[in-house]
């Protein structure tokens, strides 16, 4: 009962005065024999919605060390990230309830070990220790704090180097995460949920010491096609960002959504509708930089919609585009002629000639002299471009009145 009293007082000053929240969620949740106060079963208690209704208002971050079951998980859920170190088990109830339940005997690190919420999307970052765990919610909160915030003079590396961090050989794969540590100030990139949706990168960096949310495709993972998880993971973040007055920046690579029965199984149609409601809906600014596969829908939702709904939508001279991904397009397109041709080698030769003559035509230059995109440009020239995304209120969300958003999604 304590317990709660002090939470609840001290939840509504955070409120009053818009102040973050750093919660430490240890605990194995509530106790069931508390005879502190007249208690029959303590549903009355008020923490989980002043808890909750913090959320959208100031930022949130949880922490869970050791064992997090029952409410104390409750209200880490409620968290904008939740920092986890290698020894927490997190989970709904503990291991008295799970037995008291009928589900078996468990040890306590057996419920939800970092390996297992981290994959599934439920820890955004994983820490050594209490140590390492508070010093990244230090380095997560000072991406809020404004750009009257004292930093040090950016770093930035020399921007030539992005000009060769994309093959010239279109099927050749690259790191993206090489991109973003050269793009941006350097040592300011922190990835948010790494362990989860693996084709889609979400991450706070910094341009000129400036805050901002990026959204990139994996090439590495599906050719950057964008799945379920991906677009969850895309979806809720830059709503967090238009929470808090960060603009948002994607980097597309992307030859699409998933397609097939097996991702039908996952239920795209309605996970992948988030990124459009999501960037659509989007009351910061917004760019898109592709920097090579420009495909279809999963293009589209990379740019909030579409490539007239950003602030800029530019792409580097590595850059292709199309309505869908090119083989697909020429063997759709070009199916009866090239069924016409019995031999192989020669069907093969012909197909692909017309993927290079699709690949010519969809080139970024051409995309730009329709009016499609805003340009090419060379990639060392991009920093220029993202810094039209900033404005005076960007990253100021406790100047305004009352919430934007009335909550940021749990998922």
């Amino acid at each position: 009962m304590r317990n709660h009293a002090k939470k609840d007082r001290l939840f509504e000053l955070a409120e009053r005065r818009r102040l973050p929240v750093v919660l430490f969620a240890e605990g194995g949740g509530g106790r069931p024999g508390d005879v502190d106060m007249p208690i029959v079963a303590g549903l009355d208690c008020r923490a989980f919605a002043l808890f909750a209704r913090l959320s959208g208002l100031v930022p949130l971050v949880g922490i869970a060390s050791g064992y997090c079951f029952a409410g104390n998980a409750a209200l880490l859920g409620c968290c904008d990230v939740v920092i986890a170190t290698e020894d927490s088990s997190i989970g709904m109830g503990g291991p008295a309830m799970i037995e008291g339940g009928g589900l078996g005997v468990h040890e306590p690190g057996e419920v939800g070990p970092i390996n297992v919420q981290y994959a599934n999307g439920v820890v955004d970052l994983r820490a050594a220790d209490d140590a390492h765990a508070v010093a990244l919610a230090r380095r997560y909160l000072s991406y809020f704090t404004g750009p009257s915030a004292q930093h040090a003079p950016a770093t930035v590396a020399d921007q030539k180097l992005l000009r060769e961090l994309i093959p010239e050989q279109r099927k050749r794969i690259y790191q993206v995460r090489s991109v973003l540590a050269t793009l941006f100030d350097e040592g300011s990139v922190l990835e948010l949920r790494a362990g989860f949706g693996p084709g889609m990168l979400t991450a706070l960096a910094r341009v000129d010491s400036r805050a901002l949310g990026v959204v990139a495709n994996d090439p590495t993972h599906l050719g950057g096609a964008i799945d379920a998880d991906g677009a969850d993971k895309a979806a809720r973040f830059i709503a967090l960002c238009d929470a808090f007055d960060l603009p948002v920046l994607f980097l597309c690579d992307t030859p699409g959504f998933m397609v097939g029965p097996a991702a039908e199984r996952t239920a795209t149609v309605r996970h992948v509708a988030r990124m459009f409601l999501g960037g659509a809906n989007l009351s910061v600014p917004t760019g898109t930089i592709v920097l090579r596969k420009g495909y279809g829908l999963g293009a589209q939702a990379m740019a909030g919609g579409g490539f007239k709904a950003p602030l800029f939508t530019v792409a580097w001279p590595t850059s292709e585009f199309g309505g869908m991904g090119l083989e697909g397009a020429v063997r759709l397109g070009m199916r009866r002629e090239l069924d016409a041709i019995e031999d192989v080698h020669e069907r093969e030769r012909l197909f692909e000639q017309l993927v290079a003559a699709a690949y010519e035509r969809g080139q970024g230059v051409n995309m730009a002299a329709y009016g499609e995109i805003d340009d090419v440009i060379d990639p060392a020239d991009s920093r220029r471009w993202i810094a039209t995304l900033f404005d005076e209120h960007s990253g100021e969300w406790w100047r305004r009145e009352g919430k934007k958003r009335p909550f940021v999604e749990a998922w």
